[in-house]
């Protein structure tokens, strides 16, 4: 989950994309490589100092699978952010094959879990990268609104670069349309613009700008669990089937 715009509903995305893929029975590990550690506390994990995390893992003083844990949600474990992962940036820089950390520490331990979600900062740093050279694909949260739609274009480049020097592989599992106000006229431009520019890189699935979604991580919870027949939740369901369509079809 990608994009160095923040307030774009990236960790809402990772949260609930993650919830709903555990619901039909996919086991899902989330990775918060967001110093900010919003997805952790997201699903109701504190940062708790001293405790495995991102931080270790990619530093290599521990191993992926140590620092998995469990979640409230069956079939969905998370490994946490930490404040420490605030330096990782600087202390990245001195490392040998620093873009490639979090990949060699995901081959090294496989998990079994069906799906790796991780989620990114929103910046385009060493942590990014590493998220990127680790990464299949890359899922774009996108709002609703004009500058968005700049920020795209920067990403799409990124992604290019990474790719050339990288990570071959490396392609967009799809974009997003995430906040999206109906009564908005700009809302539905931007949507336009969007799926002109990208055809169908762009999920059908929009992502309604909904209070019980900005609600939830305040409880410590997903928007899926918090309140799963509200507008968000049922939108968030609906892009886990889609995702499971396309992973289908690409498969196949």
């Amino acid at each position: 989950m990608a994009n160095q715009k923040g307030g774009v509903g990236k960790t809402t995305t990772a949260i609930n994309l993650a919830t709903a893929l555990a619901a039909v029975g996919r086991r899902v590990l989330l990775i918060d490589a967001d110093p900010q550690g919003n997805a952790t506390t997201g699903l109701g994990v504190p940062i708790a100092p001293g405790r495995l995390s991102t931080y270790e893992v990619i530093g290599g003083s521990a191993p992926l699978r140590q620092a998995v844990l469990h979640t409230l949600i069956p079939g969905l474990d998370l490994v946490p952010s930490a404040v420490d992962l605030l330096g990782a940036e600087i202390e990245l820089v001195n490392f040998e094959r620093r873009e490639y950390r979090l990949r060699e520490a995901i081959r090294a331990t496989p998990t079994g879990h069906d799906h790796i979600l991780i989620d990114c900062p929103p910046a385009l740093g060493l942590l990014t990268l590493n998220a990127l050279t680790a990464a299949h694909a890359v899922l774009v949260p996108l709002q609703c609104e004009f500058f968005a739609l700049q920020g795209l274009s920067q990403l799409i480049r990124t992604l290019q670069r990474v790719r050339q020097a990288f990570n071959p592989v490396l392609d967009i599992e799809g974009v997003v349309l995430t906040m999206y106000d109906q009564r908005n006229k700009l809302s539905g431009q931007v949507a336009a613009d969007v799926r002109y520019c990208l055809g169908a890189k762009v999920y059908e699935t929009v992502i309604p700008r909904n209070v019980r979604v900005s609600e939830a991580p305040s409880h410590g919870k997903p928007a899926l669990v918090y309140d799963h027949r509200c507008a968000g939740s049922a939108a968030y369901i609906q892009l886990a089937r889609e995702v499971l369509r396309r992973e289908t079809r690409a498969a196949a």
